[in-house]
């Protein structure tokens, strides 16, 4: 029980319709029902991932394991929305090593021997699965081999209980980490830099050069000078296909109407807090007081100057320029309303270093007899703290000295040890924790320094009932009076409402134009046709949405008439570059400098030094090309670019040796880590990953 109420206080995140289709086999004939089974099955995978296809049932079954593993860790009866998002994407991870990862590895002839596996839990090379677990951490922050090996004795006590099947999921991910470990490792151990690429490399970065060019942009040339055929368009396109795979998104509009208090609901919210506000500057017990009548509680934190500003500047100002109980007049923020009152004043330091011995024993009763016996002791001897944390302190650290903590901070230190900062130093007193009692002794502290404890009473203004009525029926008005994509526009415009464009909306994705939550519209948009006109749509009680599909986008290859307007500009690019291109060139024929034919021209002539050919980063990469491999202190050109033609003429090359072999190497780690980082999705590139769970969630 320790084990699990310790699981459950620090434990992080971690990570289906049955029809019954067989009775149709008595009047279908046996290949019509294979064939409506295959299309019934394809429409209800959740995904597909080396050709084996996951299932909704699949799927679901893992998804209910998760998130039941998840509840019992950390003793809640349901998730918020980032630890099911969390439990989510484990889920899928889950299938992923398993029939995309693993069968990689194992075609590389990776694996785990019995050495790796007990080194990776109790040898010198404990796996990141457990020096990350918050439950295997001293209260140091350390990992703790002495709690690591209670939890596996737990474990194999109960193997099908909350421990036991959260040992069978820890070795499962530790497997995995280790293995994927060793393929990354192959895999940068196998990119090797040849005396020959290490040489370019340098001298690609070394050799620069000083040059004077003249750059004519593209856009120099009249776009009415210009024609794009049919049959171009058509052929670009085909000769291009294989460029323009997409994934299936939806283009929407939408009007956003938010639920916002209505000017009513504001003053309802102020004489709220009036009403109270009296009492609130004499009660004794503001704990209670906050609790019946304050949006929040009583905030215990003591704040030192500065730290209140990120709530309030008000509330700030106000702390460090009163006294004790004074009082600070109801003040309107936003949709907020605040009073405040000091609660307490002291001298506190920002941190305390503490040095303890734990005792733990099967009551609080016997712990608390054994503690005071050494109380007792140490009152006598005060010198033997440290001998005595070692024969007698559960807490057993073998990175510290025996009986250390280290520093606390008022933000993070152990429950019910929050008296450390007032503690005198140097003497040891009790104190009862969840993890039993301690002996605690504050040995170190910065200067103390005024803090204040602030007690703010809030009254939050939210929308009532007639104005929840009153937004819902706006959203309604355009909802049900637009029958198409043009109605839905008409009737916006003849209410001032303006729809707000979002273009290429995924099917997976949960936020749009930074409104978050958004999967109950993504999946209306997704099952709609063109043009179609959304029922309202509510978001957390916070917003109503209407909105109207003005495009869709299959996955696959988009058709000639999605593409046609961007075809059509890149060919007009094209063709204006060798115009430009045309023209520089016979242009040149006439003149023997830089210098002259830019007169002639009037053109204008720039310089750049150091230009080296690894400069594509800050350069257009076909220019620092051909600079690369051009004579010296001749006219060269032109050049075709990214952005226009280039005439240049070299006139000097610099060897700076600045680039050194180390700095060659460094970078071929870099572009080799990068690859490495790459593994994952090319993996799922190979085996033809598709995921379809938003059809479903």
């Amino acid at each position: 029980m320790a084990v699990l109420e310790k699981i459950r206080v620090q434990m992080g995140i971690f990570i289906t319709v049955l029809i019954a289709i067989a009775l149709l086999s008595f009047i279908i004939d046996p290949n019509t029902l294979q064939s409506a089974l295959s299309m019934f099955s394809s429409k209800n995978d959740v995904g597909e991932m080396n050709g084996q296809d996951i299932t909704y049932m699949e799927y679901s079954k893992k998804l209910e394991y998760l998130t039941n593993l998840q509840q019992a860790l950390t003793g809640t009866s349901s998730l918020d929305e980032q630890a099911q998002e969390a439990v989510a994407q484990g889920t899928w991870q889950a299938f992923m090593k398993e029939l995309v990862y693993m069968p990689a590895m194992n075609k590389a002839g990776i694996n785990l021997g019995n050495e790796e596996i007990f080194d990776m839990a109790q040898g010198r090379e404990i796996s990141n699965i457990l020096l990350n677990d918050a439950i295997f951490r001293g209260e140091d922050g350390s990992f703790d081999r002495s709690r690591f090996a209670t939890f596996v004795q737990n474990a194999a006590a109960d193997p099908d209980g909350i421990v036991g099947q959260y040992w069978v999921f820890l070795q499962e991910n530790m497997a995995t980490d280790r293995i994927f470990s060793k393929y990354s490792s192959l895999l940068q151990k196998s990119n090797i830099i040849t005396p020959v690429e290490l040489r370019r490399n340098m001298e690609e970065n070394n050799l620069t050069a000083n040059v004077r060019f003249v750059l004519v942009p593209v856009s120099f040339a009249r776009d009415s000078s210009i024609t794009v055929s049919a049959q171009e368009i058509e052929k670009y396109y085909q000769d291009h296909k294989h460029l323009y795979k997409q994934a299936a998104t939806r283009d929407i509009e939408y009007v956003v109407f938010p639920i916002e208090p209505s000017l009513k609901d504001l003053n309802d919210a102020q004489d709220d807090i009036e009403k109270v506000y009296t009492e609130f500057t004499t009660t004794d017990n503001l704990r209670q007081f906050l609790a019946r009548n304050s949006d929040k509680p009583l905030d215990t934190y003591y704040y030192k100057p500065g730290e209140l500003t990120s709530v309030s500047a008000v509330l700030d100002s106000f702390a460090f320029n009163a006294a004790i109980k004074d009082v600070l007049p109801v003040y309107k923020d936003g949709n907020l309303f605040r009073a405040a009152r000091i609660a307490s004043i002291k001298q506190l330091p920002d941190s305390v270093y503490v040095n303890h011995i734990l005792i733990q024993r099967t009551s609080m009763v016997e712990a608390n007899k054994v503690a005071d016996s050494l109380l007792n002791v140490l009152a006598a001897a005060p010198q033997r703290f440290e001998e005595l944390a070692a024969e007698f302190s559960a807490d057993k650290n073998p990175n510290v000295g025996p009986g250390e903590i280290g520093w606390f901070v008022q933000k993070a230190f152990i429950p019910g040890m929050e008296s450390v900062f007032e503690a005198p130093l140097n003497k040891p007193y009790l104190i009862e924790t969840q993890y039993g009692v301690h002996i605690a002794k504050v040995t170190r502290r910065t200067e103390p320094q005024k803090k204040v404890q602030l007690a703010v009473l809030v009254k939050e203004a939210v929308a009532g009932k007639e104005t929840y009525q009153t937004i819902y029926s706006q959203a309604n008005t355009l909802a049900t009076g637009s029958k198409d994509i043009q109605s839905f526009n008409e009737v916006a415009a003849s209410n001032n409402w303006h729809p707000v464009p979002a273009s290429g909306v995924a099917q997976s994705a949960k936020m749009i134009s930074g409104y978050e939550n958004m999967r109950e519209l993504v999946r209306w948009a997704f099952d709609a046709k063109q043009g179609d006109v959304s029922q309202v749509i509510s978001v957390e009680n916070k917003y109503f949405f209407v909105a109207a599909v003005s495009g869709i986008h299959e996955e696959g290859v988009p058709t000639l008439a999605e593409k046609r307007a961007e075809i059509e500009s890149l060919i007009t690019i094209e063709k204006k570059m060798d115009k430009i291109y045309n023209q520089v060139k016979e242009e040149l024929t006439a003149y023997n400098t830089l210098e002259s034919w830019a007169e002639a021209t009037q053109k204008t002539i720039s310089t750049q030094n150091g230009l080296a050919f690894a400069s594509t980063q800050q350069t257009d990469p076909k220019f620092a090309g051909a600079v690369t491999g051009a004579p010296d202190n001749t006219l060269c050109g032109p050049v075709k670019g990214e952005i226009g033609v280039y005439v240049f003429q070299v006139d000097e090359r610099v060897d700076g040796a600045y680039y050194t072999e180390q700095d060659a190497r460094q970078l071929a780690t870099y572009m080799s880590n990068i690859q490495v980082q790459m593994v994952p999705s090319v993996l799922q590139q190979n085996a033809g990953v598709k995921d379809n769970r938003a059809k479903f969630f």
